[in-house]
C-alpha cells in the first residue's frame, strides 16, 4: 500500500449489525466532530511525534521492568444496544501486580504538565476509552483473574514529562456512554439504508436527447460486470443527470451503501448539487404527505457538498490550527452543548454556507467543522478531487466514522483532468526565503537545536544553483537535512500558538517532504527553477490514483475529451482496454470503456484545415500577418463574433497588436488572467456583445468552461496544437516514460497528447446541444500529421484543406 492512502480496518455489516473496530478506531468514532487540526500535515507532524515518545518511554520501562509487557495483541468482542463490536488493537503495556492485572495506555500531548486530570480529560476523551475498552476486553478475555485496572500515561512532548491518570468509575461511564452512542448512530445509519433500498427519483430528461435512450441501462450493466470504467460522452450529452441516475439504482440495490462524487471544479459541484436536487423533488405534493410524522418524512437520500475549507472560514485569519484558532478550542465539548448535531440530525436543516457560518458564529465554533461532523449521515458526498487523492485533504473524507470505500460508488467527473491534479497535489515546494523568514519568527525562546537544524537547512538551500535536476550528492544532502529536522522537532516541538500561520505550516510541512524524498513508488524530480528555490514535483502519480480507484466497490470516471484509451488507463494506474469500439463496451480486467452516441454532433461542426501556415515555435513569427488577417476574413464572414484559441497569452498578444495596426476597426478582447467564474462569465456577456473577436488561451479556464459560447459562436479559429512548452518538466517526463517505451510514444504522450486534448476541451463547448453549429478553422499545417489528427475527436478530424486564400473563401461562402 502506497503510504500516502490509509486503508482501515472499520467494516460494518448493516444488515447483520456487526461492526468490526481497531479499538482506537471505535474510541474515537463520533458523528460529530474530533478534537481539530487532526488532519492534514499536522496530524503528521503529531503522529510522528506521538510515535517518538512511545518510544522512548518503552525504551526506558524495558529497562527497568524487563518483565514488563509491551505492545500486547488483544482481540474481543462486545455487545451493545443489539449491535456487535468485533474489537482488536495493541494494549501499550500490561504489568503483573501483586493486586492484579494493570493496562497503561500512553499518550502524547502537547498540554504543559502537570494538568489538572479534568482538562486531561476534556482535551482527550477519546484515550479513556480506549482505556476502557481494553479493560473490558481483558476482562472478558481473562475471566478467572482479577479484574484488571487501569491507568493513563500522559507524556509532554519536548520534555518527555509523564503524568499518570487512573481510570476511574466516571472514565466507565464514559466509555459506556461512548458506546451507547456509536450503536445509536450505527442503527440511524441502518434505517437510512433501508430507506435507500425503496429510493424514488424523476429521470433527469423528460424526452432524452439522441443517444441516451439506453445509456443508464447500459451504465449499469457495464457497472455490474465491471468495477471501473470509463464514461466518454461529449459535452452537453448530459452526464450529469444520467450518472446521478446510475448512482441513484446502485444505492437502491445495495449495489453501494454510499456515492463520492468527485469535480476539478467548484461550478461542476453546484451544478450535480442542483441536478440532484431537481432528480429527488417530489413528482407533486399530496395531501398525504402533508399528513406525515416528522420521522415518516425523513428524506430518502441527504447528500452533502463540501466546499472548500477557506470559504467556511469566520476567524480573522485563515489558520487551521486549535492552537490558534478560538473556533477550534474544545470543539467535542462545545459542539454538543450548542446543538449542532441538528445539521445531521435533521436533514430539512439549511446547509448552504451562509446557513453554516450563521450558525458557527452563534456558537463560536469553525463552519466547516460542523460540515464534516455532518458527513457520516449523509449517503452521497460532493466535493473536490482533493478529498480522497490528496495526502493534505484526504483525511477529511477517510477519516469519517462510516467511510468504507469496499461499499463506496466512485464518480469522478472531468476525469482526464484527475493525473494532473492527483500529481499536483504529491509536489512540494521549498523557497530558502521562507525559511529565512520562519528563523525571523520562531520566538525567542523557541528550542536552540530546532533553530540550528532549521539554519543548516537554510544554508544547503541558498546555496542552491538554477538546476534542472539535483545531483544524487545534493539530493543526499537535502534528505539528511529534512531527516534531522523531523527528529528534531519530534524532541524538541516548539509552541505553536507563539507562530505565525506560514510559519507553522511551513514546519508541518518538513516531515512530509522527508516522506515524499522516501517514497520510491511515484516518479518524482527534485529540481530548482532559479537559484535558492526547491521544487518536489511528482511527474506520475499513477499508482496513488490506481490503488484508491480499485479499494472501491464501483468507479465511473466520466469525461468528453478522454485521451487514448492506453495512455487514460496507464495515467490512472490500471490496464488498458483491449481497443475502443464506439457505442460498445470494451473490458480489461481493469477498466471498461462506454462511449455512447451522440448523434446530433456529426453535422454540429463544419471543419477546415488551414495548411498554409505553420505554427510551431520556430516558424510562427514570420507567419503572424497570415493569421491576423485570417481572422479579419473569419469576422467578415462571421455574422456574430469570432472565437479564437491560441497556445499563450504571449501568442495572442502579438496578434491582437498586428490586428490593431492592420485592422483599427477590429475590436479584440483577450480573457482576463485568474478570474473567478463570475467575471469570467461578465467578461464573455460583454464581449459578445462589444467585440469582434474573442481570443481565449487553450487550456485556461475559459477555454474549459466556455459553456456560454454554446450557439452563440458561428466561426473559431484554432491556431495551432498548443503542444507544452519544452522545459525541465516536460524532459523528465519523457525520459521517464522512455525507461518503458519507445521514444517516439514518449514524445506523443508528453507533448502531443496533453496539445490535442486541449483543443477537444476547448471545440468541445462551441456546439453543446442539437441544432447549434460552428465553422472552426484548424490553423496549421501539423493539424492535416496522422500523428496529430488521430488525436483530435472524430468529428474534428477530417474536414477541407485551405491551401490558399481562395480556398478560404470558398470554404466561408
Amino acid at each position: 500500500m502506497h503510504p500516502a492512502l490509509r486503508f482501515r480496518t472499520l467494516t460494518i455489516d448493516h444488515d447483520q449489525r456487526l461492526a468490526r473496530f481497531a479499538v482506537g478506531e471505535l474510541a474515537t468514532f463520533t458523528p460529530g466532530p474530533r478534537a481539530a487540526g487532526e488532519s492534514g500535515p499536522a496530524s503528521r507532524w503529531r503522529m510522528e511525534l506521538g510515535a517518538h515518545w512511545h518510544r522512548e518511554a518503552h525504551a526506558a520501562d524495558a529497562a527497568t521492568d524487563p518483565a514488563r509487557r509491551q505492545e500486547v495483541p488483544l482481540r474481543g468482542a462486545l455487545t451493545q444496544r443489539g449491535w456487535l463490536f468485533q474489537l482488536e488493537g495493541r494494549i501499550d503495556q500490561l504489568h503483573a501486580t501483586p493486586s492484579g492485572p494493570l493496562i497503561r495506555e500512553l499518550k502524547t500531548t502537547l498540554l504543559r504538565l502537570p494538568a489538572d486530570p479534568a482538562e486531561l480529560r476534556a482535551h482527550s476523551p477519546g484515550h479513556f476509552v480506549q482505556l476502557g475498552l481494553y479493560l473490558r476486553l481483558h476482562a472478558l478475555a481473562e475471566p478467572t483473574s482479577p479484574p484488571p485496572r487501569g491507568e493513563l500515561v500522559f507524556i509532554e512532548a519536548g520534555t518527555g514529562l509523564q503524568q499518570v491518570v487512573p481510570f476511574s468509575t466516571a472514565d466507565e461511564a464514559a466509555t459506556e456512554a461512548h458506546l451507547d452512542l456509536v450503536a445509536d448512530f450505527l442503527e440511524a445509519r441502518r434505517a437510512a439504508l433501508a430507506r435507500l433500498r425503496s429510493l424514488t427519483w424523476q429521470p433527469a430528461f423528460a424526452t432524452p436527447r439522441p443517444g441516451q435512450e439506453t445509456i443508464v441501462a447500459d451504465l449499469q450493466n457495464a457497472l455490474a460486470a465491471s468495477p471501473r470504467l470509463v464514461l466518454a460522452a461529449p459535452t452537453g450529452y448530459g452526464k450529469t443527470g444520467v450518472l446521478l441516475e446510475t448512482a441513484f439504482a446502485a444505492l437502491r440495490s445495495g449495489q453501494a451503501d454510499r456515492v463520492v462524487y468527485l469535480t476539478g471544479k467548484s461550478t461542476g459541484q453546484l451544478h450535480v448539487l442542483a441536478t440532484l436536487e431537481k432528480m429527488l423533488a417530489p413528482a407533486a405534493a399530496s395531501p398525504a404527505a402533508a399528513a406525515l410524522s416528522p420521522s415518516d418524512a425523513l428524506p430518502q437520500l441527504v447528500a452533502w457538498n463540501l466546499r472548500p475549507k477557506r470559504e467556511h472560514c469566520i476567524n480573522d485569519v485563515f489558520h487551521c490550527t486549535r492552537e490558534r484558532c478560538r473556533f477550534l478550542h474544545d470543539l467535542p465539548r462545545r459542539y454538543r452543548a450548542a446543538g449542532l448535531a441538528r445539521f445531521h440530525l435533521f436533514p430539512s436543516e439549511a446547509r448552504d454556507l451562509p446557513a453554516l457560518r450563521a450558525a458557527g458564529l452563534a456558537a463560536q465554533i469553525c463552519p466547516y467543522e460542523i460540515a464534516r461532523a455532518a458527513l457520516p449521515a449523509a449517503s452521497v458526498w460532493l466535493g473536490d478531487f482533493n478529498y480522497l487523492f490528496s495526502p493534505a485533504n484526504r483525511g477529511v473524507f477517510v477519516d469519517q466514522p462510516t467511510w468504507d470505500p469496499a461499499r463506496t460508488l466512485l464518480v469522478i467527473d472531468e476525469a482526464h483532468h484527475l493525473p494532473a491534479r492527483v500529481a499536483e497535489a504529491h509536489s512540494h515546494a521549498l523557497d530558502a526565503d521562507e525559511l529565512h523568514t520562519l528563523l525571523a519568527e520562531l520566538p525567542d525562546d523557541a528550542p536552540r537545536p530546532l533553530r540550528r537544524v532549521l539554519e543548516v537547512l537554510w544554508r544547503l538551500l541558498t546555496a542552491l544553483p538554477a538546476v534542472d535536476a539535483l545531483d544524487l550528492d545534493a539530493e543526499d544532502d537535502l534528505a539528511a537535512a529534512l531527516r534531522t529536522c523531523a527528529t528534531t522537532l519530534e524532541k524538541h516541538p516548539p509552541d505553536l500558538a507563539a507562530l505565525p500561520p506560514p510559519a507553522a505550516d511551513l514546519l508541518f510541512r518538513l516531515p512530509a517532504l522527508l516522506m515524499w524524498l522516501e517514497d520510491h513508488a511515484l516518479e518524482k524530480l527534485l529540481w530548482s527553477p532559479r537559484p535558492a528555490a526547491l521544487r518536489f514535483t511528482c511527474l506520475d502519480a499513477a499508482p496513488v490514483i490506481g490503488e484508491q480507484l480499485r479499494a472501491c466497490a464501483g468507479v465511473i470516471l466520466a469525461t468528453a475529451t478522454p485521451p487514448p484509451p492506453e495512455v487514460f488507463a496507464a495515467a490512472l494506474g490500471l490496464e488498458p482496454p483491449a481497443a475502443e469500439i464506439p457505442n460498445l463496451k470494451v473490458q480489461s480486467s481493469n477498466l471498461t470503456l462506454l462511449t455512447p452516441p451522440a448523434p446530433w454532433r456529426a453535422h454540429a461542426y463544419d471543419i477546415a484545415l488551414d495548411l498554409r501556415v505553420d505554427t510551431s515555435f520556430r516558424q510562427r513569427e514570420r507567419l503572424h500577418p497570415a493569421t491576423a488577417a485570417t481572422l479579419a476574413t473569419l469576422r467578415a464572414a462571421s455574422s456574430a463574433p469570432v472565437a479564437a484559441f491560441f497556445p499563450s497569452y504571449a501568442y495572442a498578444e502579438k496578434i491582437i497588436a498586428l490586428l490593431a495596426a492592420t485592422e483599427p476597426g477590429l475590436r479584440c478582447a483577450l480573457q482576463p488572467r485568474a478570474v473567478d467564474l463570475a467575471a469570467q462569465s461578465a467578461w464573455i456577456e460583454e464581449h459578445l456583445a462589444l467585440s469582434d473577436v474573442l481570443c481565449f488561451v487553450l487550456g485556461g479556464s475559459f477555454a474549459e468552461g466556455i459553456d456560454h459560447l454554446g450557439g452563440r459562436i458561428t466561426h473559431a479559429l484554432v491556431v495551432g496544437p498548443a503542444l507544452p512548452e519544452v522545459n525541465a518538466l516536460q524532459r523528465a517526463r519523457e525520459a521517464a516514460l522512455a525507461r518503458h517505451l519507445p521514444a517516439t510514444e514518449a514524445f506523443r504522450r508528453t507533448y502531443l497528447v496533453p496539445g490535442l486534448q486541449k483543443v477537444n476541451q476547448a471545440l468541445g463547448r462551441l456546439a453543446r446541444a442539437p441544432g447549434q453549429h460552428c465553422k472552426v478553422l484548424l490553423h496549421c499545417r501539423r493539424f492535416a500529421d496522422p500523428a496529430y489528427s488521430s488525436l483530435l475527436a472524430p468529428e474534428y478530424q477530417f474536414g477541407r484543406h485551405i491551401l490558399e486564400n481562395s480556398d478560404l473563401a470558398d470554404w466561408l461562402g
